[in-house]
């Protein structure tokens, strides 16, 4: 429940914590054995650590199956008016961005470097090593050449001259911030090689040191090489976080959004407005989840037969394929028709239902506004826990709206008799 608020709530954990130790109706809310329905005389507490430490026992696997009985607990309550199960949806993409700042090839050295002397620090006081006792010094010598960097704009003018010697002003600083970060590398690999040496027992804190090693060789190689020496670094080749190296650089195109830095996730919305299942997208387009992610809705809810999606799905494998799994496929082709495109994307169901594909957008806005603009976990596991619980989230508020507006038109009907009788009694 907890887990749900967060994500309703668009709130961090030390909102939270605040929460459910502070708000009188929260606690009395009925819940879990022993988790909360807190009565008024109870004092319990939670900590800081005991709420993070319980929400990251949600794995994604769990929260699915949860949401899949959220979901037909959802029917349940639309009546027999409507369908008992879903039987067709929508499904497109949207970022969820990572917390992350905008990434250039020197800051993200520098934070590979911050880390390291930090922790090199840390294990200076507690082994008693020496040659960190001005750390701090250090860093900030770091942080001025890389500001000197950033301070600087390649000239404009049409003077070759001018031009030539801005570059070579920035090449320069570029040399100096690389040359005071492989010195600094270099301490610490001495240092890491000693705690390795003298203190064996210290070689599992050293993998996190390692790895932000690694990721500074390889930051000092993509500056020289871009700045130094003039090449062009592959996209391939880029890291755009040390700290959520999931990250991807993604560009859809979108008006006013030049590109996103997060991850792709697709959501297969019924037309009822539920969430009936979603899947986070690593290194992969819509066009190549398409056909997967049908077949796990289909395993969780077997009467889903029609879905509708937009052209970024397309591919001629996905058409033949989906054809296969539903019995209506709206999925608007790339390029030009034939005349079977042609007959197929303006017959009335197909129309109808691509009119109807447009209300996903509200399904996802309602995500972004209820915590998935940015995710505020950490690590690839942690996002994806976060994702699930924001699903499980929404359904939740879906079937609170299902009630509320149950309750509206209940109390509509008993004022309209109480009317009728009042009329009655007037006459």
């Amino acid at each position: 429940m907890l887990g749900c608020l967060r994500l309703c709530l668009n709130a961090d954990f030390d909102r939270l914590h605040e929460l459910a130790n502070q708000h009188r109706t929260l606690r009395l809310i009925p819940s879990g054995a022993h988790v909360l329905g807190i009565a008024d005389w109870d004092d319990k507490r939670f900590s800081l650590q005991t709420l993070k430490d319980n929400l990251a026992l949600f794995t994604p696997e769990l929260l699915a199956r949860i949401n899949q009985e959220v979901v037909v607990a959802g029917y349940a309550l639309l009546g027999k008016k409507n369908s008992p199960a879903p039987a067709a949806g929508r499904c497109d993409s949207f970022v969820v961005e990572t917390d992350v700042h905008y990434p250039t090839d020197i800051n993200l050295l520098y934070d590979a470097l911050r880390v390291l002397v930090v922790l090199c620090a840390q294990f200076g006081e507690s082994y008693g090593l020496k040659g960190w006792r001005q750390f701090r010094s250090g860093l900030k010598k770091l942080k001025k050449a890389l500001r000197t960097i950033q301070k600087l704009k390649h000239s404009t003018s049409k003077d070759a001259a001018k031009k030539q010697a801005k570059a070579g002003q920035i090449a320069r600083a570029h040399q100096t911030f690389l040359d005071l970060s492989a010195a600094t590398l270099q301490r610490v690999e001495a240092t890491l090689a000693e705690l390795a040496t003298v203190h064996p027992l210290c070689e599992r804190p050293l993998a996190k040191p390692k790895q932000s090693v690694a990721h500074a060789r390889r930051q000092i190689d993509q500056i020289e090489r871009r700045v130094l020496k003039g090449e062009t670094i592959p996209h391939a080749e880029k890291v755009f976080s040390l700290f959520e190296p999931h990250t991807e650089w993604i560009v859809k195109g979108k008006a006013g959004v030049p590109m996103e830095l997060g991850l792709r996730v697709a959501v297969v919305e019924s037309r009822e407005g539920f969430i009936l299942h979603h899947q986070v997208m690593e290194k992969q387009t819509d066009d190549q989840i398409a056909v997967a992610i049908v077949k796990e809705t289909q395993a969780l809810f077997p009467s889903f037969k029609a879905c509708s999606f937009d052209k970024g799905f397309h591919s001629p494998a996905n058409q033949t394929d989906l054809k296969a799994l539903l019995d209506q496929v709206t999925l608007p082709k790339k390029g030009k028709w034939s005349a079977a495109d042609e007959a197929r994307e303006t017959s009335d169901d197909f129309v109808a239902a691509r009119k109807a594909h447009a209300a996903v957008e509200s399904g996802i806005n309602a995500l972004e506004v209820h915590g998935l603009d940015r995710c505020l976990d950490q690590g690839i596991d942690g996002f994806q826990r976060y994702v699930a619980l924001a699903v499980v989230s929404r359904n939740l508020q879906k079937i609170g709206q299902i009630k509320r507006n149950a309750e509206r038109e209940r109390l509509a009907r008993k004022q309209e008799r109480l009317r009728q009788r009042q009329q009655k009694h007037a006459a």
